[in-house]
């Protein structure tokens, strides 16, 4: 058994000292987006410090908790803040609460977060499906060797997000009346937001918003079989010839502004589901 495995296990056995919940949907909630915890039937919050090799968020707008409940109906589990490049974590650290969730039953991922706009027709305040992705982050948390029993060595990512849920969320959107943008997300580790320069070529590259998180969380869980589904905020706009400075202030301000309609939608899908 690697050290990967056994480290799951023993995080798994202490989860269930704590909640014996079977949970088939996990969500991740990014920067600004953590009020669709308040919307959970909660049965238990565990902080992030009291469980066996889970990271500690260290973003101020990250609250490190994670919560078991029921949403729309569905038994959850909810990532109330999750970990970034950025802060110096490994990849393997960084997705570690993935894999775990796994284990816990889950079976499809709901990956939130806020972003930079690339894409001249969106605007601050949109929400994006997220159709597929560009990993920039210079690393991939599947480097080094394969542990068979949590996945293939080389994984299929032609299906990144899945289809179907995808569609379902077009269809949500619709129903309630929420306009929604789709495109591509680009990850580049942080913590700086990016040049005039760099805005430039990601845009030219194919990217529709660029964000400092969720395509770790991703590969590794397609790589574990798992279903996934994204959605980005715009927080900011990341267009070269009008780019004006922004703040952490701003970029919150936003997303809790628009984070009804991510609720909303979120809340729905699940119900769907």
């Amino acid at each position: 058994m690697t050290d990967l495995r056994k480290q799951i296990d023993e995080t798994v056995a202490f989860i269930r000292t704590k909640t014996k919940s079977m949970p088939r949907i996990g969500i991740i909630l990014g920067t600004g987006l953590g009020g669709l915890a308040l919307e959970i039937e909660k049965e238990i919050e565990i902080e992030y410090e009291e469980i066996p090799h889970f990271p500690v968020s260290t973003v101020e707008s990250h609250h490190g908790k994670l919560i078991f409940g029921i949403l729309s109906g569905k038994p959850v589990v909810a990532m109330q803040g999750r970990f970034h490049y950025y802060e110096g974590y490994s990849m393997k650290q960084i997705t570690f609460p993935v894999r775990v969730m796994k284990f816990l039953g889950v079976e499809t991922l709901l990956i939130s977060n806020a972003a930079g706009a690339l894409n001249p027709l969106f605007k601050k305040g949109d929400v994006m499906l997220m159709v597929d992705h560009i990993n920039l982050l210079g690393d991939n948390p599947l480097i080094g060797p394969n542990d068979d029993s949590l996945g293939p060595r080389f994984p299929d990512m032609s299906e990144a997000y899945d289809r179907g849920l995808l569609e379902l969320a077009e269809q949500v959107a619709l129903d309630l009346k929420i306009g929604v943008q789709k495109g591509v997300y680009v990850a580049m580790t942080g913590p700086n937001l990016e040049t005039r320069s760099e805005y430039r070529f990601l845009r030219y590259i194919g990217a529709d918003a660029v964000g400092m998180s969720t395509v770790p969380e991703n590969i590794v869980a397609i790589h574990m079989g798992m279903k996934v589904f994204g959605v980005s905020i715009m927080t900011d706009e990341c267009f070269p010839d009008s780019l004006k400075p922004v703040t952490l202030e701003e970029v919150i301000a936003v997303a809790n502004q628009a984070e009804p309609k991510m609720t909303a939608i979120m809340k729905e899908l699940v119900r769907r589901m």
